[in-house]
């Protein structure tokens, strides 16, 4: 393997992957910016393959965004991100590309299972606030498993829990659970209130895995990609509730008020907590715990 294309470079996952592949891998790390590669004009997406030529890639970019972002905007998170993933797996069929890593996501699931196994895909209702999104994610897993099937080609997805650390998004429009709730505490502690209002009932659970968590899983998993399943959990194999990682995140940061519960905003799935078996059966496992995890990115934060 002599070139790796990284898309999304500039993301979440991306920004803290390229450091960490850098070190490791000895061939050419291709990390287009948009400009450089929009993956939204699919003329552009096979010329830039067909001229660079990678031996495989991994493939992180998305439209993405919280609860809100997503009820605002199914129709572009539906749109876009099937423009997207179809324009870059399709083309990378076309052009000969032999191994390809999607990154896929837990709201793939159905929403009304307490643990999620791989095999859960495609068998019951999806949560109607992502919706969009989870389409459109799904359609790109099912277009790598077609490609394996019919050429060989190793095209894997990994379906992380939700994820948080450096680089994330802190804005009210783009943020996740634990960076909005980092923001919404040390801004709460700075102006000096006293009360912080919780979503929902607090007792939604979910399961978030440090970023650097993955990073590692990854630089585990590209040297034996045609060994992993197509499908491929990547999580804890635990969560917590809504209201515990407000309680973990007020140490954190300082915040010593209290909290209070807005019923009238959604909550979301009641629970999204990932079956990791076959990953435990690959042998690895995630090391950064919560305190440790909450720590880092609220130091990232303040920087």
């Amino acid at each position: 393997m002599n070139i790796i294309l990284v898309t999304g470079a500039h993301g979440l996952l991306g920004r803290n992957l390229l450091p960490a592949l850098r070190d490791s891998f000895k061939g050419e790390i291709l990390a287009p910016s948009r400009s450089e590669l929009d993956l939204m004009d699919a003329d552009k997406v096979k010329s830039y393959l067909e001229k660079k030529n990678p031996d495989m890639i991994i493939h992180l970019a998305a439209r993405v965004g919280g609860i809100q972002a997503n009820i605002d905007a199914p129709v572009e998170f539906l749109i876009e991100n099937q423009k997207i993933n179809i324009n870059l797996i399709h083309s990378a069929y076309e052009s000969g590309v032999p191994a390809l890593l999607n990154l896929g996501t837990s709201c793939m699931y159905p929403r009304d299972r307490s643990s999620l196994s791989e095999t859960d895909l495609l068998t019951g209702p999806l949560e109607p606030t992502n919706e969009g999104y989870a389409l459109a994610k799904i359609a790109a897993a099912r277009l790598c498993q077609y490609i394996s099937a019919r050429r060989h080609y190793t095209y894997r997805t990994i379906i992380p829990c939700n994820l948080y650390g450096p680089y994330d998004h802190f804005e009210e429009s783009k943020s996740h659970l634990v960076p909005a709730v980092i923001k919404k505490l040390d801004d709460a502690k700075r102006a000096g209130v006293s009360e912080v209002t919780i979503w929902g009932d607090g007792k939604a659970r979910r399961e978030f895995m440090y970023i650097g968590d993955l990073v590692d899983f990854i630089l585990f998993a590209l040297p034996k990609i045609d060994t992993l399943p197509d499908l491929l959990n990547v999580g804890l194999g635990y969560d917590y509730s809504i209201n515990e990682y407000y309680e973990a995140a007020a140490k954190v940061v300082g915040f010593e008020g209290k909290f209070t519960h807005d019923l009238k905003r959604p909550a979301g799935m009641p629970k999204k907590l990932l079956d990791i078996s076959r990953l435990k059966a690959l042998g690895w496992q995630a090391k950064t715990d919560l305190q440790a995890g909450l720590e880092k990115t609220y130091q990232y934060y303040l920087t």
